[in-house]
C-alpha cells in the first residue's frame, strides 16, 4: 500500500545549524507514527516544514502519491494536513462551534453565521470519534482535556486526514492522556493518520505502531514497540547509555527554610489563582507541587520568587519575611529560580551567552571588581559551564535568543545551580529537554538536596514529580488539596486529586491499598476556588 505522506530527502539549514540533513520519512494510512529525538534533533524543524511554517532548502513533500507544495498551513490544511498545537489556539470567550468554525465560517440569508449547521455537524463529528464535546459550551468553562479535543475536531471539520500531535500530553492528568491515546486510536481505526511528537518514552511505546528517531537532524532508525524499550530509544535519541532510573538516598529533612503560610496572590486580571496556601519545604528535601497547568502553579513561583506581588499571607524565607520582597533581595538569601516561562523570566535573548551566564551575580565577586566587570573571568566561567551543562551552541558570545529553545534552559539551569543557595525553586525545570538532559538536571537537582539545600519543584510531569519529590503536594484551583509522601503516591491516585476529586473519593477509585493511607493524604478538600 502507497504511503498517505512521504518525507523526501528533506533538508532545512538555519546560520550555523544543519537542522534537517536529508530526513525521509512515511506515514501509512490508520498508522500511528511517533517522532523522536534530543532537544534540537530536528523533529519541530520537520513538522513546521510539512505544515507550511518553514520552506525547506531540499526535498519533496508527497500526499496520496501526489507531489504538492507547502508554502502556507492554508496550503497544508488543504492537502489534508492538520496540526494540534502543544499550546492550544482557541478563544477561551468564544463557544466550541465558534471556536471550530473560525476562519471556516458559513451563513445564512443575510450574512448570519450558520452556527446551527456547524453545530450539527461538530456533534456528528464528536460522536464519530468519540470526542464527546457539546457544541455550545464556552471554551473557557471546559477542562483542558476537553479543550483538546476541540482542536482535534477543528481538523476533521476542515476534512484533515493526516494529524500531527505535537507534545499532546505536556497538559493532561494520566487520565486525560489514557483519554487521548484511545481518541487517537479511533481515528486511525477510521482511516486517519497521525504522526506523534513526545519526549515521554512510556507513551511512545504505548501507544505508537511505529518510532522514528532523529538525532542531530538526521533519522537514526525506525523501531517497532516491541522490538525496543525505553532504554534502548534513549540510547538511539542521545547517542549513549542513557540512566532512566535514579538513585535517590532518603532524604534527611533538616531545619524550616521556606514557610508559606495563608497565601493569596491574583493574575494579571485580578483573579485570585492562589487562594490561601500553606505549605513549608525543609533544608535537604525535595516537594513536588503537582497539578494540571492552570491551577496557580505559575502564580505561587511568582511570589515565591519575587516576581509578582501577592495580595494577603506569608512567606518566611530562612527566617526573614520576604512577603514584599524583591527578586534581588530574595536571590541574595540564597534563592535559585529556574522558571517555567524562560523566555520571560529566565533570559536577556538578544544578549550573549556570557552575559546571561551572569545576570544575577554580574555585580558580585569574582565577576566585578568594585563598578568594572571581570570580562575575562566571565567568559571563562561561561565557557566551563557550556562544556559542564552539554550546551550546543556555535560559542560562548552568540546571543542566547539563537539557540534551541531546550538549550536556553540549560543556560538558566547551569547559572542558577553554580552558586550557593540554600532554597532552589524549580518550575518546570526539564520542560523541552531531550532525555540525556533530563539525566543529567535532576542528578544536579539531587545532588543539591543531598546538599541540603530546600527544593520547591514544580511540574506537570507526574513521572519528574514521582521520580524526584520527598513529598508531593497536589494543587488545584489555587489551593493544596492533599500532601502525600512519595513512597506512598501513585500515579493513578495523584492523577485524580489533580482533577479535584477529593482524597477520600481518589483512594475508592483506585485499587484498594495503592493510595496513601497516612493522615497527610487525608485532610478534606478545601472549599472554594476560582
Amino acid at each position: 500500500m502507497a504511503p498517505v505522506l512521504e518525507l523526501k530527502g528533506i533538508t532545512k539549514r538555519f546560520p550555523g545549524v544543519l537542522a534537517n540533513d536529508h530526513i525521509d520519512l512515511t506515514l501509512q494510512q490508520g498508522e500511528i507514527h511517533a517522532l523522536l529525538g534530543e532537544n534540537g534533533a530536528g523533529k519541530t524543524t520537520l513538522m513546521n516544514i510539512l505544515y507550511g511554517l518553514y520552506q525547506p532548502d531540499e526535498g519533496e513533500i508527497w500526499v496520496n502519491g501526489t507531489k504538492v507544495q507547502v508554502r502556507s498551513p492554508t496550503d497544508a490544511i488543504r492537502a489534508g494536513v492538520g496540526m494540534v498545537h502543544q499550546h492550544f489556539m482557541l478563544v477561551p470567550v468564544f463557544t466550541v462551534t465558534e471556536n471550530v468554525m473560525l476562519g471556516e465560517e458559513s451563513t445564512k440569508a443575510g450574512g448570519i453565521l450558520d452556527r446551527e449547521t456547524a453545530a450539527a455537524r461538530i456533534r456528528a463529528i464528536s460522536q464519530q470519534y468519540n470526542l464527546l464535546v457539546n457544541p455550545n459550551s464556552y471554551v473557557k468553562d471546559l477542562p483542558v482535556g476537553v479543550q483538546q479535543r476541540v482542536e482535534i475536531i477543528k481538523l476533521l471539520y476542515r476534512n484533515a486526514n493526516i494529524l500531527i500531535f505535537d507534545e499532546p500530553t505536556a497538559v493532561l492528568t494520566p487520565q486525560e492522556a489514557d483519554e487521548l491515546f484511545e481518541i487517537m486510536r479511533s481515528l486511525t481505526r477510521q482511516g486517519k493518520s497521525i504522526i506523534f511528537i513526545t519526549h515521554k518514552l512510556r507513551e511512545v511505546l504505548e501507544v505508537a505502531d511505529r518510532i522514528t528517531v532523529i538525532r542531530r537532524g538526521r533519522v537514526i532508525g525506525s523501531v517497532l514497540p516491541d522490538q525496543a524499550d525505553q532504554a534502548k530509544l534513549a540510547a538511539m535519541m542521545v547517542g549513549r547509555e542513557v540512566h532512566l532510573e535514579l538513585e535517590k538516598e532518603e532524604s534527611q529533612p533538616g531545619e524550616l527554610i521556606l514557610k508559606i503560610e495563608g497565601l493569596v496572590v491574583a493574575d494579571d486580571t485580578r483573579q485570585v489563582t492562589v487562594d490561601g496556601l500553606s505549605l513549608e519545604v525543609r533544608s535537604g528535601e525535595i516537594l513536588g507541587v503537582a497539578g494540571v497547568q492552570g491551577n496557580g502553579q505559575t502564580e505561587l513561583v511568582e511570589a515565591v520568587t519575587g516576581l509578582r506581588a501577592a495580595v494577603s499571607g506569608k512567606i518566611n524565607l530562612c527566617g526573614q519575611d520576604v512577603l514584599r520582597a524583591s527578586p534581588r533581595e530574595i536571590t541574595e538569601l540564597g534563592t535559585g529560580h529556574i522558571p517555567e516561562d524562560r523566555q520571560r523570566d529566565g533570559l536577556v535573548l538578544p544578549f550573549p551567552i556570557t552575559d546571561n551566564m551572569v545576570l544575577n551575580t554580574y555585580y558580585l565577586e569574582p565577576f566585578a571588581h568594585g563598578v568594572v566587570i571581570d570580562e575575562k573571568k566571565v567568559l571563562e566561567t561561561t565557557v566551563q559551564k557550556i562544556q559542564e551543562f552539554d550546551i550546543r551552541t556555535p560559542g560562548p558570545l552568540v546571543p542566547v535568543g539563537s539557540l534551541s529553545g531546550g538549550n536556553q534552559q540549560k543556560v538558566i539551569v547551569a547559572r542558577e545551580l553554580s552558586r550557593p543557595i540554600r532554597l532552589l525553586v524549580a518550575a518546570q525545570p526539564t520542560r523541552g529537554l531531550d532525555v540525556g538532559s533530563i539525566e543529567y538536571i535532576h542528578s544536579q537537582i539531587l545532588q543539591r538536596r543531598d546538599n541540603g539545600v530546600a527544593v520547591l519543584l514544580v511540574s506537570t510531569e507526574l513521572d519528574e514529580i514521582l521520580q524526584l519529590s520527598d513529598r508531593i503536594a497536589v494543587m488545584y484551583r489555587g489551593k493544596i488539596v492533599a500532601v502525600v509522601p512519595a513512597q506512598e503516591a501513585t500515579k493513578e491516585y495523584l492523577g485524580l486529586l489533580m482533577a479535584g476529586i477529593p482524597p477520600e473519593q481518589a483512594r475508592q477509585k483506585i485499587t484498594p491499598g495503592a493510595g496513601p493511607q497516612g493522615p497527610e493524604a487525608s485532610d478534606p478538600l478545601p472549599q472554594g476556588g476560582f
